[in-house]
């Protein structure tokens, strides 16, 4: 009789669940780095260009809405990592890009807010004519 070979395993990302040491090596600066991201952008992105438009309405709305807009490229990146580590079954890694996608949802959304506070028009009702 010949003894035959077994067949390699293949190794596909989803057929095991990532080791717990290697989840969290990668869960907890990924997590500390975008969020220290998105705050070292609000400081020194925004705030200072709005410090130095020196009241310039524009530069400070230009500011605003190029920060607004790096917010959400940046939820697009943490969910599509979220992704990826769900691929490889990395719970750790997926629930904290998760957490910080629901950050970055909740700052969105005041941002918005704010800035349609601001640019509305006084005593104007919504669903109105001329609103």
């Amino acid at each position: 009789m010949t003894q035959s070979l077994p067949a390699p395993r293949r190794r596909f990302p989803w057929s095991h669940r990532t080791r717990l040491g290697v989840d969290l090596a990668l869960a907890i600066p990924l997590f500390l780095l975008e969020a220290g991201w998105v705050v070292l952008d609000a400081i020194y992105g925004v705030g200072l260009e709005v410090w130095a438009a020196q009241g310039d309405q524009t530069r400070i709305d230009t500011a605003n809405l190029a920060f607004m807009e790096r917010l959400h490229v940046l939820q697009i990146v943490v969910i599509a990592l979220a992704v990826l580590a769900a691929a490889f079954r990395a719970r750790w890694t997926v629930l904290t890009h998760l957490l910080l996608a629901l950050l970055l949802s909740g700052v969105l959304a005041g941002e918005r807010h704010e800035w349609q506070q601001d640019h509305s028009s006084p005593g104007c009702v919504h669903y109105g004519p001329n609103c």
